[in-house]
């Protein structure tokens, strides 16, 4: 780590700054939301919210608005958290009470669930890949697949986290524009759809047979759980646990805290709305354009979806689309890169494998993790070539996460969050109203799911 450049695990007294006061004020100091965003809006939006339109038509509009709006609420938990104690996210769910095996049994259930996560950033690869494939057919899918994983290593190898806000940000800009404007101007083509339509997304109903898409669909859009914990490592790393300084007693830190909190909040609404607005585009485009449609084909995933644009506003959106499916695909790629880094490196730092709090080990292990994770991603894919399929087990798995996600943030409100941070009535009525949502539609999928198998096997029985 360089002289000038701070540390930002490692909270010192000279580094104490006073938070900003209203949201003008407070612009420079956002951001870590803006990472989640363009790691947000990717395979979720574009591949599992335009997939759930296309299987459900209008009526599973709730399932999108509903996953955006609930889970924003665990975010502010966790980033509470992280700036009271400056714990970055693995040290935080070591502390969680269960079973240890050297560590938490959490860590241990989130290394399980990551198996399938690396499935779904392997389909997300293969995705950019085919993408680029269409766009130059000389070169082979499995080719750009090595380019795409060299690409987000190289940038993530040494991107340090301004980079990183900078980069995350462009990625996703163009393509929100360009994917708004197609439900603009999709209104005077015969795919048009009327107030009635979305009236019918919002009557909380679901076809049976797009119950599984639908949860999918719930754990990748909006912030997962996986993504939970990553925006604590960005809160961190922009300064909030830093400028609040260490835990002392007294008002002086509890009116610092509760600044730069209010900050967060800021920060984690301000992308909510973002990632909400652009959810909603993506489906009313696949619910439009794409309904009734088989759209799983292991090679035409993105020619399928290149279609949903080329039919809304005309063929020559083509290429416009392309490259705005390789931008928004790259960016959760590469998104997602910057943070497993320093969550592996923060796992074997809880291991005991380095110390993760020392800037060089930390930085030397984040760089190593920067190559291997994206060849593991390549390799997924090309061995088993159905990124469709990929991003829904991963969507699956983030669901799941979320399970943990709450368990944690009920006790960090509960039993580790100082009494003079805590929330008003108001806040956990949202709280457990997010968790209760969450746990619903995880129920009510099952109970779906069940259902479906149990009538299909009465009909096989008889008849």
């Amino acid at each position: 780590m360089s002289k000038t450049r701070k540390d930002p695990y490692t909270l010192n007294e000279e580094d104490i700054k006073e938070p900003p006061k209203g949201w003008w004020a407070s612009l420079k100091f956002l951001g870590p939301g803006l990472i989640l965003s363009a790691s947000i809006v990717g395979s979720g939006e574009l591949i599992a919210t335009t997939f759930l339109g296309a299987e459900a038509g209008f009526l599973a509009l709730w399932v999108i608005l509903v996953s955006c709006l609930v889970k924003v609420v665990l975010q502010l938990e966790f980033g509470k958290h992280a700036i009271s104690t400056g714990e970055p996210a693995m040290v935080a769910l070591d502390r969680l009470p269960g079973p240890r095996f050297k560590v938490s049994w959490v860590i241990w259930a989130w290394l399980v669930i990551m198996i399938v996560k690396f499935l779904q950033v392997g389909g997300i690869v293969g995705l950019v890949a085919q993408a680029l494939g269409i766009a130059f057919p000389k070169v082979s899918v499995a080719a750009w697949a090595w380019v795409v994983a060299i690409a987000a290593a190289l940038l993530v190898f040494r991107g340090y986290y301004a980079f990183i806000q900078v980069a995350a940000v462009l990625m996703i800009a163009l393509f929100a524009f360009f994917t708004i404007a197609c439900v603009v101007f999709i209104q005077s083509s015969p795919h048009a759809f009327s107030l009635a339509d979305i009236s019918s997304g919002l009557s909380f109903r679901l076809p049976p047979g797009a119950v599984a898409v639908a949860i999918a669909a719930f754990g990748i859009t909006g912030i997962g759980g996986d993504e939970i914990m990553h925006y604590v490592y960005w809160c961190i790393e922009k300064g909030y646990a830093r400028f609040t300084g260490p835990r002392r007693e007294g008002e002086e830190w509890t009116r610092r805290a509760k600044g730069w909190i209010r900050v967060m909040y800021k920060d984690a609404i301000l992308s909510m709305v973002v990632y909400t607005i652009i959810t909603a585009a993506f489906y009313l485009l696949g619910a439009a354009v794409l309904h009734g449609l088989k759209i799983e084909k292991k090679e035409q995933t993105i020619e399928t979806l290149a279609s949903m644009y080329t039919q809304a506003v005309g063929g020559r959106a083509k290429p416009v689309f392309l490259a705005g499916a390789v931008v928004v695909l790259f960016s959760t790629t590469f998104a997602a890169l910057a943070a497993w880094t320093r969550q592996f490196a923060d796992t074997f730092g809880r291991l005991g494998i380095i110390d993760f709090f020392n800037a060089r080990q930390r930085r030397r292990l984040i760089a190593v993790f920067a190559w291997i994770i994206p060849i593991i991603w390549c390799i997924l894919y090309l061995g088993l070539k159905a990124p469709v399929a990929m991003v829904v087990l991963g969507g699956i798995g983030t669901f799941i996460m979320l399970l943990l996600v709450i368990y944690a943030a009920i006790y960090f409100r509960y039993k580790r969050l100082p009494a003079q941070l805590k929330s008003s009535k108001a806040y956990d009525l949202w709280l457990w109203l997010s968790i209760s949502a969450i746990v619903a539609v995880g129920i009510y999928g099952l109970y779906q799911t069940l259902a479906v198998h149990i009538c299909s096997l009465y009909q096989k029985l008889f008849g």
